[in-house]
């Protein structure tokens, strides 16, 4: 009855006004904001006890109120108003936004099944064929199959092992760079490019034994510029308003269309270029002397447990959840110490205290508190993944004593869960030492003891299994560059600029830094 004195006041308002501009009007038109808001408010509601939230409208839902940006920031801005759980009716689609660790839990852990599938929408449905890959594929027997397979050959302290060296050699080459480039060392340079050939060269020597040469590199050039015009693309706000209200849907037909095409010349470039030669490489072995991750997935396509698409899927999983969020924290990192030169020579007196001449490696990463608490310091206030990948409930379920409507968006606000000044202290410092003194028990883990106000890669059924290649990859390069050159920002800069840029649920630094990097005599 309260929302239907809500919505009679709002009408008979709207009426009053629309008779005072236009006192000519005739009594229909002036009944008609009550005759389309009263249905709604007889029968938008089922009895069920939903979490608060802003009233909704006919078709539009919250849309109107909330419009298409909802990034983490704005969604603490709503939960300050309408609680730790509520939900927000956007069009056809529902929406709850989890800002509480305990709750957290209950989507993340104790309620994991029932809150294990992934919802669907327009843009995502092109970039994964409608579920085909294993990061947005609904929770079931095909989401288990998929995580067994890329577990194997990429997500195990085997195969960080297997391929460390591999890793430590490529860091080395850009320190090397770095040292050598006079133009880094005066001018400074926009690090990002660099790290991006680093980080392709692991991933892509991890998952194809291939490498690129150079930035210059065509097909190193190609590859990027088909992943960055994806998470682009993916991940913007502003095709929001064509998922959530099915009758706008026309209008996306441009956008969504863009979005076939990338998919399209993007999905053979992998193909033609690497998964092809791999299977060439395979039937001419006789699937014998495995060499990479390819060719463990391209065993498990020929043994009838994934199809071909399936193949493809993983490597467009991999090209953006493993690539692309690693090197987000990477920027982040950097920028943050080259800001806070106190933090950066705290742990290059850590480094070289602690190995002198010796190289860092990862078998000695764990004889480094301070560094890896720049890297957990790094993933709190600037997590990769601010409302981790969205969850849904297939079924009607319960949480924290609310209905939740079955096939509802359910986020959790990760970023505000380590950002929060009622659980942590001054929460918007970079002060790495948190984790050394109160927050000394905390760690970035996905299993075992688990802090729900920090999860970087969430934790559960559905959390980022990359956990195990990230930290370590995140740590040497940031001890690398730190342990060998001075990071300081370009002349007449006093500050690198760590303004963010939000998306669907990324979070990264807005404008590339120039750093300069000045050479540390041996």
């Amino acid at each position: 009855m309260a929302k239907l004195a809500v919505i009679t006041l709002a009408a008979v308002a709207s009426a009053y006004a629309a008779k005072s501009f236009f006192p000519d009007l005739s009594p229909f038109f002036l009944s008609l904001p009550l005759l389309v808001l009263l249905p709604f408010a007889l029968f938008s509601g089922s009895g069920s006890y939903t979490p608060p939230g802003p009233v909704s409208f006919p078709i539009f839902g919250n849309w109107l109120q909330v419009g298409n940006d909802l990034n983490h920031r704005n969604l603490v801005d709503m939960a300050k108003k309408y609680g730790n759980v509520f939900l927000l009716r956007l069009g056809a689609r529902n929406l709850v936004v989890v800002s509480d660790p305990k709750l957290a839990t209950e989507v993340l852990h104790t309620q994991g099944v029932e809150f294990g599938s992934r919802p669907r929408n327009v843009v995502w449905d092109i970039f994964t064929d409608n579920g085909k890959d294993m990061v947005f594929t609904e929770y079931g027997d095909h989401w288990r199959k998929m995580r067994r397979i890329m577990t194997l050959p990429f997500f195990t302290n085997k195969v960080v092992q297997q391929y460390r060296e591999m890793w430590e050699e490529e860091m080395d080459m850009v320190v090397r760079d770095l040292r050598g480039d006079r133009v880094a060392q005066t001018e400074g340079v926009v690090v990002r490019r660099r790290l991006q050939l680093m980080l392709y060269n692991v991933m892509y020597r991890m998952m194809f034994d291939a490498r690129f040469e150079s930035i210059s590199d065509p097909l190193f050039q190609q590859a990027t510029r088909f992943n960055s015009e994806r998470s682009r693309l993916a991940q913007s706000f502003e095709y929001n308003y064509g998922d959530f209200i099915p009758i706008l849907r026309p209008f996306l037909k441009g956008y969504l269309n863009k979005c076939r095409d990338l998919q399209s010349r993007r999905l053979a470039f992998f193909n033609d270029n690497y998964v092809e030669k791999r299977r060439k490489l395979m039937a001419a072995r006789d699937g014998k002397r495995l060499r990479c991750a390819m060719d463990y997935i391209l065993e498990a396509e020929m043994n009838g447990e994934i199809s071909s698409d399936n193949v493809i899927y993983i490597v467009e999983n991999i090209n953006v959840a493993a690539i692309e969020t690693t090197l987000w924290s990477m920027e982040w990192a950097i920028a943050e110490l080259v800001n806070h030169p106190n933090a950066q020579q705290r742990l290059r007196k850590e480094l070289w205290d602690v190995l002198g001449d010796e190289p860092l490696t990862e078998t000695n990463l764990q004889r480094l508190p301070y560094l890896q608490a720049v890297a957990k310091e790094t993933l709190r206030l600037h997590s990769p993944i601010p409302l981790l990948v969205p969850h849904m409930n297939l079924e009607e379920a319960k949480l924290g004593g609310y209905d939740i409507p079955k096939r509802t968006k359910v986020i959790v606000n990760a970023w505000w869960l380590g950002n929060n000044p009622e659980w942590w202290h001054k929460p918007e410092e970079f002060r790495p030492e948190r984790f050394l003194d109160e927050e000394k028990e905390v760690e970035a883990v996905v299993g075992g003891k688990v802090d729900f106000r920090f999860l970087p890669f969430g934790v559960g059924r559905r959390s980022c299994p990359g956990i195990i290649l990230a930290l370590p990859l995140l740590s040497l390069i940031v001890g690398k560059l730190v342990k060998d050159l001075e990071m300081v920002p370009p002349p007449g800069v006093d500050k690198i600029d760590v303004t963010e840029k939000g998306g669907q649920f990324s979070l990264q630094i807005a404008n590339h830094s120039t750093i300069a990097f000045h050479p540390i005599a041996p």
